[in-house]
């Protein structure tokens, strides 16, 4: 019997019995369908908090942490292969005031390499960045946290009495400095924690530059960045104040190594990590999602196989009811000659028919669930839990990558065959006989 000749055999037994075919093939469906939206919830909750962290932080940069970081260990790092920049941050520890005007603001002071700032993409708002030890660049909230006294203290008068909610407190603008910022001259001075008090040795320095704001709004950047020659003449000012017997530090190092790109940030963090630092990157907290969800996502695929194994049931039944009504035709096929194989073989074909038809449809209407589900699942929680501009946010509920379709497939039509297996046995071993003699 020809290939086309199997394909007729099995077409013509499918449309003797319509309603059973396509409640098997509904089951199955549903089946694949529950497996590939179940998975790609998994699958799409991992894109968002990848795209959530890669947003938020420079995806190149690698953290050190190290009790004695220096200028010579920064230099050190800067040797090591695909290293763009090295910025090592040093920020005061102590009581700070800086003074503008009228207004003061305690903001904390931080000295770097600039020329390494610049490497790594230190992203300027207005201005430039520091050419000399008494130019800083302020943070894009600096102007916000610099405050008067007297206005502070009328605007709290001006309160007093008002019932406001929490929302409308939290609104409130407090008087700060609006005037422009760049060219200005601002007094800076450190001091004691213990007394909360500035040492009276003022340093004049002048703003060039307003850093980017961060990409969040929810972060603030109140500090002033100034150049490491800085470091010296603050340096001399908390010796000639400090207690004798004090041995803390004025300034606390924070190391940031910057990779040429992503892929070797993973060699720059385990080479740091063989010299005995203690580090951070991207790359591991990715790492660290990734063996999570690959955990989640094969959980989800089990579930969903099991909604399958459940669809196989009827894909049996189907079968093993083919097997049955065509007890006299399989007979006349093993009287004509037909091997045993053969006739296995057509019923295996019209399990696999099912599982197919079954899992195309599954496919199709997966996609447009999810498509359906990341356009309308945003405006629904939105309206739910009444947040404004929620279904703007970039959430992502379901995706379905090829490998989750290829996955899903193989698993519905092995099922479809498995399930088809035993019926199709059952009809090599039908007696030809007694087949014969069945009535038609």
């Amino acid at each position: 019997m020809q290939f086309k000749d199997q394909i007729d055999f099995v077409s013509q037994h499918i449309k003797k019995n319509k309603l059973r075919v396509f409640m098997t093939i509904l089951a199955a469906t549903m089946g694949t369908s529950f497996l590939i939206i179940l998975a790609s919830v998994g699958f799409g909750i991992q894109d968002t908090l990848k795209k959530e962290i890669l947003d938020n932080r420079l995806v190149t940069q690698v953290e050190v942490y190290s009790a004695d970081l220096d200028v010579e260990k920064a230099d050190k790092m800067k040797t090591l292969d695909h290293v763009k920049a090295v910025v090592l941050r040093q920020e005061v520890n102590g009581f700070q005031e800086t003074t503008l005007d009228k207004y003061t603001t305690s903001s904390a002071l931080v000295v770097s390499d600039f020329g390494e700032e610049q490497k790594a993409g230190f992203a300027l708002d207005k201005g430039r960045l520091p050419k000399s030890k008494y130019e800083v660049v302020v943070g894009s909230d600096f102007a916000g946290n610099l405050m008067n006294e007297d206005e502070v203290e009328r605007f709290q008068n001006e309160q007093e009495g008002k019932e406001l909610s929490e929302e409308e407190q939290a609104e409130l603008e407090w008087p700060h400095y609006e005037g422009e910022l760049l060219g200005k001259e601002i007094t800076y001075k450190i001091g004691s924690y213990e007394t909360i008090e500035s040492y009276k040795e003022p340093v004049k320095l002048t703003i060039v530059g307003i850093a980017k704001a961060p990409s969040k709004d929810f972060i603030s950047d109140t500090k002033l960045y100034a150049d490491a020659s800085l470091m010296s003449e603050l340096e001399a000012i908390y010796d000639r104040h400090k207690p004798e017997e004090s041995e803390e530090s004025l300034f606390n190092p924070n190391l940031n190594i910057y990779a040429d790109e992503l892929q070797y940030v993973k060699g720059i963090t385990d080479s740091l990590k063989d010299e005995g630092y203690s580090v951070y990157s991207i790359s591991e907290e990715l790492e660290q999602i990734d063996v999570f969800f690959l955990a989640l996502k094969a959980g989800l695929i089990f579930v969903g196989t099991i909604a399958i194994l459940i669809s196989s049931i009827g894909i049996f039944n189907t079968m093993t009811m083919a097997v049955t009504e065509r007890t006299r035709e399989i007979g006349v096929m093993k009287a004509l000659g037909a091997k045993p194989k053969l006739i296995q073989r057509l019923f295996l074909l019209e399990s696999a028919w099912i599982g197919i038809i079954g899992t195309v449809i599954a496919v199709i209407l997966s996609y447009a669930i999810s498509i359906l589900a990341n356009y309308l699942l945003p405006i629904i929680v939105g309206a739910a839990l009444g947040e404004e501009g929620f279904g703007d946010l970039e959430v992502t509920f379901s995706i379905i990558p090829w490998q989750l379709v290829v996955i899903a497939s193989a698993i519905s039509i092995s099922v479809a065959m498995i399930s088809g297996w035993r019926p199709a046995r059952k009809a090599t071993r039908i007696d030809v006989i007694d087949a014969l003699r069945r009535e038609l």
